[in-house]
């Protein structure tokens, strides 16, 4: 069984080598769009327990590949890989987004995670730097676990959007609340890298999760990472509700 497992899970490198933004990356996005468009259609006139069922069905999803990996990855890798630890904003903000929707204590910060979790898992759809690392077939499993998890976490983050009432856009928020989310998960990043990172035995490893030791691109000091990585979160989500806002004005002109 293992043996199969492994034939059917491991990197593939023979051949073509997946790339950014090539004919299977674009398709890959095109289908994700147009699942994520047709399934607003299909429930956008319907009532608002469809709704929440959509939204918490998509979430607990994307929260199904993530726990499905760390099984699967012993076949596809031949080991569970540390870096998928809940430390970088994807993953974080994928379990945070689930308990979101299943605690009250996390669902009074449903907005925050729900914006940075969309933001964090769209760029990384956008630019699967961990894909193209390992440089795998297209149909590899690397590649396809990747891009649909952080796919069908970006198209929860649309959902919640449309349909989700709790979800405010609020310029006051991004700072009382969004800053704050963000700072914790920020500390919580640096615990996690501070303490998985080291050198012991046969145990060598460095992390760079939610980049808090560097920036993505290796340009700035180390001591800077962590206000880089909260700055351009803050305007990433600034962006975000400029857009939901100039969407609002034209509806209500369309009118």
């Amino acid at each position: 069984m293992y043996e199969f497992m492994r034939k059917l899970l491991e990197d593939k490198k023979d051949g073509y080598i997946f790339q950014c933004f090539d004919i299977w990356h674009i398709a890959f996005l095109l289908i994700i769009a147009i699942a994520t468009a047709l399934t607003i259609l299909l429930i956008k006139n319907k009532s608002d327990a469809i709704k929440k069922k959509v939204i918490d069905r998509t979430v607990g999803i994307a929260f199904g590949l993530y726990m499905a990996d760390f099984f699967l990855m012993p076949f596809a890798f031949g080991e569970i890989h540390i870096e998928k630890l809940p430390f970088h904003a994807c993953t974080l903000t994928c379990l945070l987004c689930f308990l979101s929707r299943h605690s009250k204590f996390f669902g009074k910060y449903k907005r925050s995670f729900t914006i940075i979790g969309f933001i964090s898992n769209l760029v990384f759809a956008l630019y699967p730097a961990g894909v193209m690392w390992y440089q795998v077939h297209p149909l590899s499993y690397r590649a396809l676990q990747t891009l649909l998890f952080h796919g069908v976490m970006a198209a929860y983050g649309i959902f919640a959007f449309a349909f989700d009432k709790d979800i405010t856009f609020d310029w006051k928020k991004i700072f009382k609340q969004d800053l704050v989310v963000l700072t914790l998960m920020i500390i919580w990043a640096l615990i996690g890298c501070y303490s998985y990172t080291g050198n012991y035995g046969g145990y060598n490893q460095w992390h760079n999760w939610f980049f808090v030791q560097t920036d993505p691109f290796q340009i700035l000091p180390p001591t800077v990472a962590p206000f880089a990585t909260l700055l351009a979160f803050l305007l990433a989500d600034v962006v975000i509700h400029l857009v939901y806002f100039a969407i609002k004005k034209s509806g209500k002109k369309a009118e």
